[in-house]
């Protein structure tokens, strides 16, 4: 049985609604024509990106914040570029599509995510035994055993990518 999968997306917010979803929508297609030649080196994107589009078909839109190419002292100076490059820093494969009647600005940001990430009810949140623990990605463990429960956690969720997609996607809120 596989695991179910979404589409999420990042978009522009100073963009109308229907704007938004035109967006998401060219991204989600670029996705898809480039699993056409990914797929090739990498078997398991193209896979993924199949089980998504002939069983799920779901998308969340999320609101990316703003987009701006310019580069300050080595950062992108828009949310939205921000943001495609954390995705690029995790591992997570991801698709921006930059609209030409935009000056060519990065309008929306796509990648695939299962349910290890999103569904909280059947893939819980660890629970450390300091209740005040936050910081999930530098853990200070009560005891070895607390340490050891934590890694079996971490696999459960689909390891290291999984955990830091999840810290990553509860600071956005729907478009």
């Amino acid at each position: 049985m596989s695991l179910e999968l979404r589409m999420y997306g990042m978009v522009l917010y100073n963009i109308s609604p229907i704007q938004q979803g035109i967006q998401f929508g060219h991204a989600v297609v670029d996705y898809g024509q480039r699993m056409k030649y990914v797929g090739e080196h990498n078997q398991s994107l193209n896979i993924q990106y199949n089980d998504w589009a002939d069983n799920w078909k779901t998308f969340i839109i999320l609101n990316g914040g703003t987009t701006n190419n310019k580069i300050v002292d080595g950062i992108y100076s828009g949310s939205l570029n921000k943001h495609k490059e954390t995705l690029d820093k995790i591992g997570i494969y991801n698709i921006g599509f930059n609209e030409p009647d935009l000056g060519d600005q990065l309008t929306s940001v796509v990648f695939i995510v299962d349910e290890r990430v999103f569904n909280k009810d059947k893939y819980p949140n660890f629970r450390f035994k300091e209740k005040n623990q936050i910081n999930f990605n530098n853990p200070i463990f009560f005891d070895d055993s607390e340490k050891q429960e934590w890694t079996l956690w971490v696999q459960s969720i689909g390891g290291w990518k999984n955990l830091e997609l999840r810290n990553f996607l509860v600071n956005f809120r729907l478009a």
